[in-house]
């Protein structure tokens, strides 16, 4: 962390920083730990115009799900303009490695905060994936939620980039049936949005913490498709949530259509990497 930066937050905080530790493992923002005379906080800082915005969202979406109380979140302190970029400063959760008990205590509450429920898909204002905007118009219907929110704006971004041709694009009439054919009523709800294993982690005493959310109101089987992307959670963590939200038939196609989603994502921040499996979803399903 530059001088600078450190300077600027010690004076927001109001209090001096003894010293700095960095964070590795993001790859948006960078993280550090700040170390005063009587804390511990756990700094984010990015110097992208759009990074105040993309503190904010994702503060709002921590505060969001802490208040359903299913699942903890660490407490926002403040999101702050900075000479270059933002910072989003909170509390900082020592972590440990999670055992059986807390994954399926984490399964449990998940599937409650699945519960929580709307009259719309979507969410107040748009977000953040990574980076990227993720706009989240209200739509009454999934399908339309999902093909004009989600897949479109990612696939023409992917376009646009040349890292997708138009003929391994499918059309609207296309994206449309095989929803129509996979996603039968579908019930709104929270989601955190980018539930990989890296953003959820256990306290010192077990108990679990969701980080960088980018929530909506949508299929709960989202963020368990994106949950599998990465490698998963566990059995412990799937048996738990579905003995609460047992899972439903045709579920194996959503999956698929589901990681589509953040696989173009995946394509869009980090290139061709991802342009074999985005292909072969869209060519098995579309």
């Amino acid at each position: 962390m530059k001088a600078g930066a450190k300077d600027a937050i010690g004076t927001i905080l109001g209090t001096k920083i003894k010293n700095v530790t960095p964070v590795f493992g993001g790859d948006i923002s960078k993280a550090y730990l700040l170390h005063t005379t009587s804390d511990t906080i756990f700094c984010k800082l990015n110097s992208a115009p759009t990074a105040k915005a993309m503190f904010v969202a994702e503060a709002e979406g921590l505060e969001a799900i802490a208040a359903t109380k299913t699942i903890k979140t660490p407490a926002i302190y403040t999101v702050k303009d900075l000479e270059a970029g933002a910072c989003l400063l909170m509390e900082y959760v020592p972590p440990k490695r999670p055992g059986t008990n807390e994954l399926e205590v984490f399964g449990a509450q998940l599937a409650g905060m699945h519960q929580i429920s709307a009259d719309y898909f979507g969410w107040g204002k748009s977000n953040f994936i990574g980076n990227l905007s993720q706009s989240n118009q209200k739509h009454d219907s999934w399908i339309s939620f999902y093909i004009e929110e989600r897949l479109s704006p990612q696939i023409q971004a992917a376009v646009n980039q040349k890292l997708l041709t138009k003929d391994d694009v499918p059309g609207i009439d296309r994206l449309q049936n095989v929803m129509n054919s996979y996603c039968p009523d579908i019930k709104p709800s929270l989601l955190h949005g980018d539930l990989w294993n890296g953003n959820f982690i256990v306290n010192e005493s077990g108990v679990p913490y969701l980080i960088d959310p980018a929530v909506y109101f949508g299929d709960s089987e989202i963020d368990l498709s994106m949950s599998k992307l990465f490698g998963g959670f566990g059995a412990p963590f799937y048996n738990a949530y579905y003995e609460i939200n047992p899972s439903r038939q045709g579920e194996a196609n959503r999956m698929a259509i589901y990681q589509l989603y953040y696989l173009l994502v995946h394509l869009n921040l980090f290139g061709k990497t991802y342009y074999g499996s985005v292909k072969e979803i869209l060519h098995t399903h579309f």
